[in-house]
């Protein structure tokens, strides 16, 4: 920044000098994840995007009713182990 006085350009005190935006001149540190932790996030994500585990609505006359919530509940922790395994997983060698 530059600033005019008495028909000369001169730089503009340091203290008024550009410094960056706050993202640019900190890095954002974000905690380290437990494996559990993304392992259940990853499954709310699976569990939420594909209706994982609340069974197919169907019309009309079923020979099955809509899954009780224990099986519900164990619909998810099964998909909640599941993503847990392959979080914890190590990755293939090259």
């Amino acid at each position: 920044m530059l600033v005019m006085a008495q028909d000369q350009i001169t730089p503009a005190p340091k203290e008024f000098r550009y410094r960056g935006m706050a993202d640019e001149t900190q890095e954002k540190q974000q905690p380290q994840s437990n494996p559990d932790e993304i392992a259940l996030e990853l499954m709310k994500f699976i569990a939420v995007t594909t209706g994982y585990g609340k069974g197919t609505p169907t019309a009309g006359f079923s020979g099955k009713g809509p899954r009780s919530s224990d099986e519900y509940a164990d619909s998810l922790i099964d998909l909640f182990e599941r993503c847990r395994a392959v979080v914890r997983k190590e990755p293939a060698k090259a």
